[in-house]
């Protein structure tokens, strides 16, 4: 019996590694299967795309295909991301159905693991993905949008075709507020024909005028505006004319004139902020709180989708309904995907709280998967 204790004692070992190289082979096909769907997602929006830069760049500019191509790298990447969980949602379906079908999870609990063992760890991988995602990719993603928005930005100012609409923007501290006005501008961050509003707020948020400044050009600069041939009036007193004058601002000096600048085309890291910019100067930056809310429960949506996944597929095929559950499955993550697009429009509109808005599609995901794995897995 002593020669026999090394031997008991590897096998003790040997158990709980079998046990983890069958979870890292669930792992696996379901990371595998997540791939296939993205790229399946991916060449979709890489068609839309290329049709749709191809009929509108393509012919103001003569584009020829490595260029839409090139194109198509900056625009489509961030547009993907709102699909992922998409991704995760029909790659997990297919892995544990393509299990089902060729009878391994009869094998699995037949050996007594329980769906858990296997579940949990494709679950946690998506929420690791998902932290990546969030402080990785949507910075890459939203740098590149923002280099093909600046090229069809510089396109439309060199088109005479398309019309150059006015440019309006705020500034401001919580006691005092800049309204600023424009016919357009250059191309180069120079504002032409421009003029500026001054109003003091009072306590109760009364706004005061202070007076105007009209300018023939005004650059923003490092928090300041550089103003040419400009004239100032102030109520009750004699304009007041300059070559050059300089005005403080606090707005940023990059993202000032992209009239694409949106809470979409904010990275995570810009986010924090671009709020308290936007809510020292006086207004409300509700639309930038929900998407830094909707980015921080990323990992959560994509965690609650895969164990969608599993769940709707991990009824046996003999016993019938595998089909009509997985479509069930797919139903369900459209209804969530919709569900997610409606709290964030009511966010925004301020209808219901922000956090509630971004966080609560996520919660009941993965609450409602994990619901059915009990109801499925335990009874």
């Amino acid at each position: 019996m002593t020669y026999l204790q090394p031997l008991l004692t590897f096998l003790s070992y040997l158990n709980p590694w079998r046990q983890r190289r069958l979870e890292t082979y669930v792992l696996m096909r379901c990371l595998m299967s997540t791939l296939t769907a993205l790229v399946v997602v991916a060449s979709i929006i890489f068609l839309i795309d290329y049709v749709e830069i191809s009929k509108s760049l393509g012919q103001r500019a003569d584009l020829n295909s490595f260029q839409i191509i090139g194109l198509l790298l900056l625009k489509s990447p961030n547009i993907i991301l709102v699909l992922v969980p998409f991704a995760f949602l029909f790659g997990t379906l297919s892995a544990f159905v393509g299990l089902n079908r060729r009878s391994e999870l009869i094998a699995m609990r037949a050996a007594g693991v329980s769906a858990w063992r296997f579940i949990l760890p494709a679950t946690g991988m998506a929420a690791i993905i998902g932290v990546f995602t969030i402080t990785v990719l949507n910075p890459i993603a939203t740098v590149l949008a923002d280099r093909y928005d600046q090229y069809n930005s510089a396109l439309e100012q060199s088109d005479t075709r398309v019309k150059r609409s006015d440019v309006f923007l705020r500034q401001g501290e919580q006691n005092k507020q800049t309204v600023i006005h424009a016919r357009t501008q250059d191309g180069r961050g120079t504002l032409l024909d421009a003029t500026f509003w001054n109003y003091t707020l009072a306590k109760d948020g009364t706004p005061t005028f202070e007076g105007r400044i009209d300018a023939k050009e005004a650059t923003l600069k490092t928090r300041t505006w550089l103003l040419k041939n400009a004239r100032e009036a102030k109520p009750g007193e004699s304009p007041q004319y300059f070559n050059q004058l300089s005005i403080d601002s606090n707005l940023d000096a990059r993202r000032a004139f992209d009239q694409y600048a949106t809470p979409q085309s904010t990275n995570f890291w810009e986010l924090p902020g671009a709020i308290i910019q936007i809510e020292t100067s006086g207004f409300s930056a509700a639309s930038y709180i929900l998407r830094l809310h909707q980015l921080l429960s990323m990992p959560l949506l994509f965690a609650g989708m895969t164990a969608l996944g599993a769940a709707f597929s991990l009824r046996l095929m003999r016993i019938g309904g595998l089909a009509r559950l997985t479509l069930s499955g797919v139903g369900l993550g459209f209804i969530i995907f919709f569900l997610n697009q409606l709290c964030g429009s009511m966010g925004k509109a301020e209808v219901i709280p922000i956090f509630l808005a971004g966080w609560a599609t996520p919660a009941i995901s993965l609450l409602a998967a994990m619901t059915l794995l009990v109801y499925t897995e335990d009874g």
